[in-house]
């Protein structure tokens, strides 16, 4: 039997994941994974439930609902360890959330002391930044960080922070 098909006990699961047996019982009631029942109706669950649960603390961790984490595993086979391309066909969808996560933080972090395209026209350098409020267009609130200065101010490609938009 592979490695990732032999079979464990709740308690087993429970302490290489580091979660209490109820926790282990939770995320199955949630469907992130699913035990296998012998003839005496106990719990056997794959090796390679290790991952699937680690792999739902993680997404839990960087912000992904209990729903969204047992939508992508469920495109993971239920009756084997997932495949290394398996696995990487769920990290996709992922890694293009985790992706414009950290994009939109960047745009925080370079706008935080500046202006933040909210269209307050408050600040003297909105005149060179925000021309005629040309972010409002794209909808109220910060723009320029919700959906990045380029979009906000109706151009195809990024504007460095340094240069004003035409």
């Amino acid at each position: 039997m592979p490695r990732g098909n032999e079979l464990l006990t709740i308690g087993e699961l429970a302490a290489r994941t580091g979660l209490t047996v109820s926790a282990v019982r939770f995320y199955e009631s949630k469907g992130l994974v699913h035990p296998i029942r012998t003839g005496g109706n106990q719990r056997r669950f794959l090796r390679a439930d290790i991952r699937r649960i680690s792999f739902a603390l993680i997404a839990q961790q960087l912000g992904f609902t209990l729903p969204q984490i047992a939508a992508e595993l469920a495109r993971l086979p239920q009756e084997r360890a997932p495949s290394a391309a398996e696995w990487r066909r769920t990290g996709a969808g992922f890694r293009r959330v985790i992706e414009e996560r950290v994009a939109q933080m960047q745009r925080m972090l370079d706008n935080l002391d500046g202006c933040i395209g909210c269209g307050c026209l408050s600040l003297k350098k909105c005149a060179l930044y925000n021309p005629q409020d040309r972010a409002a267009r794209s909808g109220a609130g910060p723009r320029f960080i919700t959906i990045g200065r380029a979009a906000a101010m109706g151009t195809d490609t990024p504007l460095p922070a340094h240069i004003p938009p035409r």
